[in-house]
This record gives C-alpha cells, sequence and structure tokens, in this order.
C-alpha cells in the first residue's frame, strides 16, 4: 500500500501535495517524492527516501510555484529496497513522462525485458517504474515526430498512450500520470486499489484517500475498477478502459480534516482509543429498533426473505478484523445461527463448498483488504450473498459486495487498529440480532433486554477508559518483558488474540493469546517466573474455569493481570486488577477490549516505539 496525491490549480502545488502526503502517511513511509511541471522550467522532482517531513525540508529550499501541475507519494515497499532511487515518482527516459503507483504490476518483468531490448533504460528495482516507459513507447508510436507541440493537440496522445499502456498491465494499480507536453492536465487510472477525485473551485485534487484533500474539499468522485479520469483544473472526465466515456456523481463527505488531527493526544492510537465510545455509538445509531428487519431492509435493502432462508454465516476478514470476526461467530451462534471465521487468505478451499444458502459476512475496515476482496470474489463465484463491514464510503468491498454496514468511526489513522475494531464488533451485534429476531431465534422481549444493554456501552467503555491511569502504572511496571501471554474463554478468546496482537503490533516484542482451556495442552511449559499473564476473568459461566487457569499460571510463577469487573474480583485472586464495568457476558468483549489497547500502548510508549507508524507495518494491505 502507498499514497498518492495530485493537484492542478493555481495554488502553491507543493503545499498541497506534502500536506496531503503527511495525511496519508499511515499507507506508507519509507520514501517519498514530488513531481510537477513549470512552465519555464520543464520538470521538477523531489524524493528521499525517509519519511515526508524529509521531503518537506528538502522542498522548503525550492518549492514549486503557483500556476503548476503536481503529483506526490509515500511508499511501502513491494518491489525494491526503499530508496531514493526506488522512491517515486518515476520518469521515462527523456524525463517527460512522471508516474506515481500504488499496487503491483504482476507482469512487470516480461514487460521490461522487452522495453530493455528498445532501448530503455531503468534507474530503479521498481514494477512501477515499467509504466512510466511503456507509456513512453505508446507516446512514441501515436506521435511519431516526437516534437514538442501545442499542449491541447497532444492531449488525446496523451490519453491514448496511457490507456494503451494500460491494457498491457496484469495486477492492481492506482496511478497518477503528468506529461512535461500536456502542462494542463493529469490522467488518472484505478485497478483494485483505490483513487478518489477532490473537486474544487478553479482545482482539483487526486489521492488514495479523500483525507488528503479534506480541508480544501468535501466533493468526491470514487473511481470504480476499470476507470480513468481527466483532471483539469476546471473540469474532470472519466473513462473506461475502453475509452468510453461514464459519468459520475460525486459524494459529499460528512466529515473533515480536522477529525484526522491528533486533538492533543500525544498519539493517534491514544486519540482513537478515546474515541471508541463515540464509533461504538454512531454504528449502533439507528439501528437497533425496530427489530422486524424494517432497519436493515431500508438501510441496506437486505431482505428479511433472505436472512430468513439462509442456513449459516461465514465470516471472512484478516489480522484485527479476524478478531471481530471470531467475536461475531460466537455471537450469532448464541443466537442460534451456526457460523464460521476465516482468515480471507485462507479462504480458497472452504470457497468451494459455499452455496447460495451460506451468507458471507466480509470485514474490512478500508474496505481495500486485497486477500478479502480476492475472497468476496469466490464466494460470489459459488452463488453466495455478501455483506460488507467496513469504515469506508466508496472502497472497493463496498460496490462488489451485495450489501454494505457501514461503522461510521470517521478515519483510523493510526496503523493498529482500534476503534475501527470496536465499530467492527458493534456491527456484529447489529446484525445477529436483527438475524436472530426475524428467524424467530429468540422472543421481542429478549432481544430488547440485549438492546438496552448494547446501548449502555458506550458509557460503561467511557468508564473503562477513566482507569487509564491505573492501566498505565501496570504496563510500566512490565515494560521491560520481552514476553506476555494472555488468556481467555469463550467470547473473550478473540480479545486475547486481540491484546497479544497489538503488543506485537506496536511493541515488537513476542506475544501469545491462548484458549484458556489449552493451557495445559503445551502453552503452560512457556510460563516462567515473572512472565506476565493477563487473563480476562470478567463475569461468565466459565469463570470458575478461568479462575483455575489463572491458579496454574501463578502456580509456575506468573504475574498475573486479571481483567475483571465488580462482581469477578471478589472470585478472583491475582496479585493485580484492571477493572471493568459488568454487563452482559454477551456483549463484554466492548469492554476487556479497552484495557488491552491501553496496555499495549503504554508499554510501548515505555519502549519508545513509533506507535502510530509500527516498523513493517500499513494501515490496509492492498496486494495479497
Amino acid at each position: 500500500m502507498c499514497g498518492i496525491t495530485g493537484y492542478i490549480g493555481e495554488k502553491a502545488a507543493t503545499d498541497i501535495l506534502v500536506d496531503g502526503l503527511k495525511r496519508l502517511e499511515y499507507r506508507g513511509y519509507d520514501s517519498c517524492g514530488v513531481a510537477g511541471i513549470t512552465p519555464k522550467h520543464g520538470l521538477y522532482l523531489k524524493r528521499v527516501s525517509g519519511r515526508v517531513d524529509a521531503l518537506d525540508a528538502i522542498i522548503a529550499k525550492d518549492p514549486l510555484r503557483k500556476g503548476v501541475i503536481g503529483i506526490g507519494h509515500t511508499r511501502w515497499a513491494t518491489h525494491g529496497v526503499p530508496s531514493e532511487d526506488n522512491a517515486h515518482p518515476h520518469t521515462d527516459c527523456d524525463n517527460q513522462v512522471v508516474i506515481v503507483h500504488n499496487g503491483i504490476i504482476e507482469n512487470y518483468l516480461e514487460i521490461k525485458e522487452k522495453l530493455l531490448k528498445t532501448g530503455h533504460k531503468f534507474k530503479s528495482e521498481t514494477d512501477t517504474e515499467i509504466v512510466v516507459h511503456l507509456i513512453e513507447e505508446k507516446i512514441k508510436s501515436l506521435n511519431k515526430t516526437g516534437k514538442s507541440g501545442d499542449g491541447d493537440l497532444l492531449e488525446p496522445v496523451f490519453f491514448e498512450a496511457v490507456r494503451r499502456a494500460i491494457e498491457e498491465l496484469r495486477g492492481s494499480f492506482a496511478m497518477t500520470i503528468l506529461w512535461a507536453k500536456c502542462p494542463n492536465m493529469l490522467l488518472a487510472a484505478r485497478q483494485h486499489s483505490p483513487l478518489v477525485i477532490g473537486l474544487g473551485d478553479g482545482e482539483n485534487f487526486i489521492a488514495s484517500d479523500v483525507s488528503a484533500f479534506l480541508k480544501h474539499t468535501k466533493k468526491a468522485v470514487f473511481l470504480n475498477d476499470g476507470e480513468m479520469a481527466v483532471v483539469k483544473k476546471d473540469s474532470v472526465k472519466y473513462f473506461n478502459f475502453k475509452g468510453n466515456k461514464v459519468e459520475h456523481a460525486s459524494v459529499t463527505i460528512q466529515w473533515d480534516s480536522t477529525m484526522a488531527e491528533k486533538g492533543g493526544y500525544k498519539h493517534f492510537m491514544l486519540k482513537e482509543i478515546h474515541e471508541q465510545p463515540e464509533s461504538v455509538e454512531n454504528t449502533l445509531r439507528g439501528r437497533l429498533l425496530p427489530l422486524k428487519g424494517d432497519i436493515l431492509q431500508q438501510e441496506i435493502n437486505l431482505p428479511s426473505e433472505l436472512i430468513r432462508n439462509i442456513k449459516g454465516v461465514q465470516i471472512i476478514a484478516c489480522g484485527t478484523a479476524y478478531h471481530a470476526g471470531m467475536v461475531g461467530r460466537y455471537v450469532f451462534e448464541n443466537f442460534g445461527l451456526p457460523a464460521s471465521v476465516d482468515f480471507a487468505s485462507e479462504f480458497s478451499d472452504r470457497a468451494k463448498i459455499i452455496n447460495k444458502d451460506i451468507f458471507i459476512i466480509a470485514v474490512s475496515q478500508s474496505g481495500e483488504t486485497a486477500d478479502t476482496l480476492y475472497a468476496v470474489r469466490e464466494a460470489k463465484a459459488s452463488g453466495a450473498k455478501v455483506l460488507a463491514i467496513t469504515n469506508t464510503l466508496g472502497s472497493t468491498l463496498t460496490r462488489e459486495a451485495d450489501f454494505v454496514l457501514y461503522t461510521h468511526c470517521g478515519p483510523e489513522i493510526g496503523v493498529a487498529s482500534t476503534k475501527a475494531f470496536i465499530g467492527q464488533m458493534a456491527a456484529m451485534y447489529v446484525l445477529a440480532i436483527h438475524f436472530a429476531v426475524i428467524r424467530g431465534n429468540i422472543f421481542d422481549a429478549d432481544a430488547r433486554k440485549y438492546v438496552n444493554e448494547l446501548l449502555k456501552i458506550p458509557r460503561l467503555i467511557e468508564a473503562t477508559l477513566a482507569n487509564e491511569g491505573v492501566i498505565s502504572d501496570v504496563a510500566d511496571h512490565f515494560a521491560k518483558s520481552e514476553h506476555f501471554l494472555f488468556i481467555a474463554r469463550h467470547i473473550n478468546f478473540p480479545i486475547a488474540l486481540e491484546g497479544a496482537l497489538k503488543i506485537k503490533e506496536i511493541s515488537y516484542v513476542h506475544a501469545e493469546g491462548y484458549a484458556a482451556g489449552e493451557m495445559k495442552h503445551g502453552p503452560i511449559a512457556i510460563i516462567y517466573k515473572g512472565m506476565p499473564v493477563l487473563a480476562i476473568a470478567t463475569t461468565s459461566k466459565m469463570l470458575s474455569l478461568v479462575a483455575n487457569n489463572i491458579e496454574e499460571a501463578k502456580a509456575r510463577g506468573a504475574e498475573v493481570i486479571a481483567i475483571v469487573d465488580e462482581d469477578s474480583r471478589e472470585f478472583i485472586k491475582a496479585p493485580r486488577y484492571i477493572v471493568v464495568p459488568r454487563t452482559l457476558e454477551i456483549l463484554s468483549p466492548l469492554l476487556t477490549v479497552i484495557p488491552l489497547q491501553l496496555f499495549a500502548y503504554f508499554i510501548a510508549l515505555a519502549k519508545k516505539c513509533d506507535i502510530d507508524k509500527p516498523r513493517n507495518l500499513a494501515k490496509s494491505v492492498t496486494v495479497r
């Protein structure tokens, strides 16, 4: 995954490009660059190996002034090590055509060999560079003279050259291209990677994500797969890859760029942890009553008849979203509907036995996760209907799924997901309760009991967040530990996995999550004297068994931190406690995850790790 920006208008281009790249740096940050065309001096190109701040410092000495067009890129490496040579933008042999690209060109070696034979010289190890040389080759074949001319007359040549080059590419790409001989236009193209156009007044924008341009405009058009855009300062036209014009209506983005600021918190992750009451509230709002299916029918066009006729639910997701899916499995089965959950990357074999009787729920914060999209396509090919749970308006998943339930969590900038995860869990509860009522698995009175308790959760999360100081103190005590064990049973087992994942993601230390009942089957051997073991032990039908597991860990020298509620604390004996409010057992993951997120945050803070941008990770994995 990489971040793309593009601008055409009358303002200082580098200011807009660099500001956009800073807002997209969560998509990649090993190298970055900008390029533009100036009427007097031709190509402008600045690249660095490193983060956008380093690029900004270089540009400050020689900025790209008003009245020009420009493109920018922040990179997460897939082909070629992070370096200035491999940084985007890339240019052709004559430094006239310039490109930025997100995705992977699968047949780049094949194309590169052909281009080398025709005399092209390559300066990087990237797959992207072959595209710009391929465009150069197409321009030469269309414009035999190769001489400078009227930019307006050359615009059709530029468009057709890019279109023909795209026809030869296999893989995923979002790309923005400029040509020095057409200084009044940018081209954009998308296939399996996100790209959005921002519509301004006398200026227009291109980006991987709306956050890059929201301070300038809230009007956006999301390109579909197989589409191109011709972007000028006063117009945007859309075409498919065959060159036929297509129409697009713009959408208005409801959140503004200030939501992507840290808001006084030290890190985006901490800010987003504290935004979770609102995230749950927004995901639940207006979706719980009435419970006869009217809401799902009206909001997402999901027919009650389809819900009544399915024989089971199959959840597919990756990473943190997979843990939300695991919680969802317990919730659906609690209400009498068989459910399975699989990693999207491991779904291929199961897809072969999926049919129209199985309802697919695909979970992805970005809606661009490559493995999840691939799994969705496999499921649909088997005849199944797909519902997407996502946080991102206009994403690929929303267009490929049959139904979409948005989590409305707002932008999540921290790479390690927190509020998006809790929004995904909240969405699972919304769906499961509705499904149960529609299928007649529970009575209305029981459903309302669950709904009433669910509506209390945002305030209970706030109460849990009030324990931040206690959690910080516990984390400080264990900050030098290099091994952590998380245990839980039943519906909180996925939360143990999520707690371990958060430690690994942002602290770079070893952590394991286990079903507590499996401890005696091997994992208990890793416990040593002083090892921190975080045990979720809130009130549940499994509490006595969890208490036994805690005693087993203590007997081997573990230092246990028990996540308890007011009632279970009286039953659990541990040297340290983190207390959350009491709620129904089935809803407890919405609370027990909070202290584990904070614990991971404070461990990473003590270790002075780069919390919002952990090494080797990016926010959304858009390649398989």
